[in-house]
């Protein structure tokens, strides 16, 4: 079960289960775009139905999720990938822009998780994927809404983890800290700059984000997994020397996320969905400039926990691989996940 399933990092993920010949459930508000990304997966192999909600909307996804079990079968892996947010000053975002932000991007991931652990702690089985970002450890300009709902999610995800591991559960959660996308983020999130707004370099292509959250859901025992040496570098930094990392961003975050040639889209997918007529796909408009690969990414240390069998079966029936794939192999941090 993915949300935010139609485009960006979503659609790159579904795919990628796609072709592992996973049974896979689509949740997204645009019509279009989820269509486009359900003949996606059937393209690479995989199964897959569309169930159009809204993730600020507890009920919408409760009732997506109980015509997913009727209809699929039993939900075993939970991806929580939708957002939507504003480029803009602080000062510049309306109390309403902000509070939507916050119930989409945070909220959506809370009621995400809330349904999938009513289903899966009866079973006693299962793993949730929170698409996160580096953002969610360093806040940066122009990006206040999202920034505050990706260190929330942290904070939440933390505290969900450590009540499961209390219980004994065998339900397992796990964070992906993803680095600056080449995904349509930047062509309809509602942005209020003088240019068309851009992801911080290095860029990398959504299908690295993709390999990184398949992978994590095979393999959740982890606490968090970085992707990129962006990403790293990030995190890092803001360990060892947070305020020359303020320094940094304020003389450079403002024009470094803003492009000289393009003015911004006029498109905003906070209230409506972008979508639902357009195809946006999986790409934004930087492919020129994006990564196909990432070097290894950095996986936190964890308890040491049973791990999956790997080459454990989907329910679409392909076999997920039991190393991770295509550039996103985990980089020893004591020792490497099994």
């Amino acid at each position: 079960m993915v949300t935010g399933a139609s485009g960006g990092v979503g659609r790159a993920v579904v795919r990628e289960l796609g072709a592992q010949g996973a049974k896979v459930a689509l949740i997204a508000r645009g019509t279009t775009g989820l269509g486009a990304a359900a003949v996606d997966v059937g393209t690479e192999g995989g199964t897959a139905q569309v169930y159009e909600a809204d993730v600020a909307d507890y009920e919408q996804v409760r009732q997506a999720a109980e015509r997913i079990e009727k209809e699929l079968g039993p939900i075993n892996i939970w991806i929580n990938t939708a957002f939507s947010s504003v480029f803009a000053k602080f000062a510049d975002i309306s109390p309403e822009e902000f509070e939507r932000t916050t119930a989409v991007t945070y909220l959506g991931y809370v009621w995400g998780t809330k349904v999938a652990l009513d289903l899966m702690r009866p079973r006693n089985a299962g793993a949730i994927v929170q698409a996160g970002s580096a953002l969610a450890h360093r806040g940066i300009p122009l990006q206040s809404a999202y920034c505050g709902a990706k260190h929330a999610i942290k904070g939440f995800t933390e505290s969900v983890r450590t009540e499961l591991m209390a219980d004994g559960s065998e339900v397992k959660i796990t964070l992906v800290q993803l680095p600056a996308l080449n995904t349509p983020q930047f062509q309809w999130v509602l942005s209020k700059l003088r240019k068309h707004p851009q992801p911080v370099p290095p860029i990398y292509q959504p299908e690295v984000a993709a390999r990184a959250i398949v992978y994590a859901a095979e393999h959740p025992e982890r606490k968090e997994y970085w992707v990129g040496t962006s990403t790293v570098a990030t995190l890092l930094a803001q360990k060892v020397a947070p305020a020359l990392v303020d320094r940094y961003l304020a003389r450079t975050g403002v024009e470094s996320q803003q492009t000289e040639e393009e003015t911004p889209s006029g498109v905003s997918n906070l209230w409506e969905p972008a979508d639902e007529d357009t195809d946006y796909g999986a790409h934004g408009t930087f492919d020129r400039r994006s990564h196909k690969r990432s070097p290894p990414a950095l996986a936190r240390p964890a308890p040491r926990a049973r791990a999956p069998r790997a080459g454990r079966r989907w329910r679409g029936g392909g076999r997920v691989r039991g190393a991770a794939p295509g550039g996103t192999a985990l980089e020893r941090s004591g020792r490497e996940p099994t």
